[in-house]
């Protein structure tokens, strides 16, 4: 690239003092030349651009080939117009062999319950949820929705069934109206639109210079948190599902966010199934059942009021949220 040039005008200069060129084509030539050289050099890097691909697509296909743990049955039934009914039938469960995470869970949701899983880090909340959607299949026991094993019925059937709003709701790089419609493609603008003020996200999203048509950014980074969830909980309401897992769902936005929320949440409710993972006091106060998790075990059940008057477990836990917000109140009034 540096010695061309030069040569064409060291030789170039030699044609012009002779008479045998003109100064405008010597220029003209030396101008050109980069035009040569980028295809050439492409074509130089081709064979390394080519051997990263091939160990990309290598890695990309081995991944493709990993034999999938959840396998759907050959005659595997299709779980439809379920009612919400589920049942933790003596389940185990453990990741690593001889390592159990649940032991003995037996529980059973009846249609249209709310039921919070309250417990200390690593009690097994969220493997509790990982059974009930099938994300892992037990080691013991049986998990059943309206009677029937969810290891008997198609994946797909049991993904209608249950949907699910997570701590961290995952909005891809499109617009708002599209990551509502990924949970029912054929959704009309108005089915949309009522998902969304009943999840109290619609007056926010007609605000914006394109409403529905505005794009979200790859995770939803052009929104606050709390609208991303409630984006989430519209999701989940357009899907229609029989059950609803609520993962930590208010655990990362300010209280006044959380109400708003709460709200939402509590329209989602109404004639379905609920499972939440809670640490609000908020969501414990509201549960239908709260089921009290310690080493991979159900300690307790009932309700609030039952469960502080029992004063066992789940009143030590309270206490501590409940001394918490009162810590951070005083710390507020102070300010």
């Amino acid at each position: 690239g540096s010695i061309g040039p030069a040569v064409v005008y060291w030789y170039g200069g030699h044609r012009i003092i002779g008479g045998d060129a003109s100064l405008g084509t010597v220029v003209a030539l030396a101008a050109l030349l980069p035009r040569l050289f980028g295809p050439i050099s492409s074509l130089l890097n081709l064979n390394v651009n080519v051997l990263s691909s091939l160990a990309l697509f290598e890695r990309i296909f081995d991944y493709l080939d990993l034999d999938q743990e959840i396998k759907e049955k050959p005659d595997a039934a299709e779980l439809h117009n379920a009612k919400g009914h589920v049942e933790f039938r003596d389940v185990d469960f453990a990741y690593t062999s001889g390592q159990d995470v649940l032991r003995h869970v037996s529980v059973e949701i009846h249609p249209g319950q709310f039921v919070a899983l309250v417990g200390a880090t690593g009690a097994g909340k969220t493997t509790f949820v990982n059974l009930l959607v099938r994300l892992y299949d037990v080691t013991g026991g049986h998990v059943l929705i309206d009677g029937t094993d969810v290891r008997e019925v198609t994946l797909e059937s049991l993904a209608q069934t249950i949907g699910m709003v997570e701590q961290e709701p995952f909005l891809f790089h499109s617009s708002i109206g599209d990551n509502l419609r990924y949970a029912r493609p054929e959704a009309t603008d108005d089915e949309i639109e009522a998902a969304s003020g009943a999840a109290g996200i619609h007056d926010f999203i007609a605000s914006l210079p394109d409403a529905y048509d505005t794009v979200a950014g790859e995770k939803g980074y052009r929104l606050s948190g709390g609208e991303k969830q409630r984006i989430a909980i519209a999701r989940a309401l357009l899907k229609d599902p029989a059950i609803l897992v609520l993962d930590e769902a208010t655990s990362s936005i300010d209280t006044m966010t959380e109400a708003v929320i709460q709200k939402a949440i509590e329209n989602v409710s109404r004639g379905r199934t609920v499972v939440a993972i809670a640490h609000r006091l908020s969501t414990i106060l509201a549960a239908d059942l709260i089921l009290v998790l310690e080493g991979g075990r159900i300690v307790e059940t009932g309700n609030h009021t039952g469960l502080v008057a029992a004063n066992g477990y789940y009143a030590r836990l309270y206490a501590g949220q409940f001394q918490t917000k009162i810590d951070e109140s005083a710390a507020l009034s102070a300010d």
